[in-house]
């Protein structure tokens, strides 16, 4: 029943991350004022079975000079390691229930640095190291950050647990009383999902296609698949923290149906973000974390943590 379970939430990720890549290709085809994929199937809804075929029957090529273990493995730990931070996920009930589960999902979202910096360093190229480099730096910093925000958060909920913040917002979205947080989580997960304009790790004009340059076919296709995963993973863990819907055992279809919509509109807000800005210069992009983001999330922290013992030594009002 496990495995049954499991299959259950896989293959529906699986689906909804082929399809992404058809909404982003539209997206920005009609955005600048094309069409997109139109060919394969009716509206071209078929392209994403199409380059998924395409490129798992095409044969991997290796450099003879790489690293072969690791470049063999660093694909298959990133589309696992963004499958796996999919299990506490409450939508509206969690494969596994973890006390502790928006700090697993932080836990595991920094292993995923791992395998893009054994991807650049295995494939023996100097443009996939300072790709793999330039992303270790970026998702490290960015994480300071989202750990502050989700800090600032849980002493508002008062738990760890994803189905208490659930909870703690039937009446009022945690979105309106920490607005400012919010706005810098959105663009903290656009750095940790290397998503523009912040993809520095996969500059073209500098570093032809970054840390993964020397994959084709299906590691190619992997490291495709792990990206994709991951931006709807992040922003369903967005719709989860900050615009919950009513977690009530009568409403469920109901909840799903709110949380897939909020899920899809912050994943539509990802492509629109992507069509509109250009790329940030590397200095900029660490000059907006540790200069702007860091001391206001830590300002927002200490108001969070201060505001409960002032509010308890209010007197009463007689």
């Amino acid at each position: 029943m496990f495995m049954l379970n499991l299959l259950l939430l896989i293959i529906p990720i699986i689906l909804a991350m082929a399809f992404l890549t058809l909404l982003e290709r539209k997206t920005l085809g009609y955005m600048q004022l094309r069409k997109g994929p139109n060919i394969v199937g009716p509206n071209g809804l078929l392209q994403p079975f199409a380059d998924a075929m395409k490129l798992f029957i095409k044969e991997p090529l290796k450099p003879l000079t790489s690293s072969t273990l690791l470049y063999m493995i660093a694909p298959t730990l990133a589309l696992s390691i963004a499958l796996i931070m999919w299990t506490p996920l409450p939508i509206p009930h969690p494969l596994i229930n973890i006390n502790l589960g928006i700090l697993f999902i932080l836990a595991t979202s920094s292993l995923a640095v791992y395998s893009i910096l054994w991807s650049g360093w295995a494939s023996n190229s100097k443009y996939a190291l300072i790709g793999a480099l330039r992303a270790v730096a970026q998702t490290i910093s960015y994480e300071v950050t989202l750990a502050i925000i989700l800090l600032s958060i849980l002493m508002m909920s008062g738990s760890f647990t994803l189905s208490t913040l659930i909870k703690t917002q039937e009446h009022l979205w945690l979105l309106i009383p920490s607005w400012p947080l919010a706005m810098m989580w959105f663009i903290s997960t656009l750095a940790e999902t290397n998503r523009a304009p912040f993809d520095l790790t996969e500059g073209e004009s500098e570093l032809v296609s970054g840390f993964n340059v020397e994959y084709a076919a299906g590691p190619f296709a992997l490291f495709f698949m792990a990206e994709y995963t991951n931006i709807i993973m992040m922003n369903a863990l967005t719709a989860t923290i900050f615009m919950s819907a009513i977690h009530n055992t009568h409403f469920t279809e109901l909840f799903s149906a709110s949380f897939t919509l909020k899920t899809l509109l912050l994943t539509t807000a990802f492509l629109w973000v992507r069509a509109s800005y250009p790329r940030f210069r590397y200095d900029q992009l660490m000059h907006l974390l540790w200069k702007n983001f860091l001391p206001l999330t830590l300002a927002m922290c200490m108001w969070h943590a201060a505001m409960p013992i002032f509010l308890a030594n209010i007197p009463p009002q007689t």
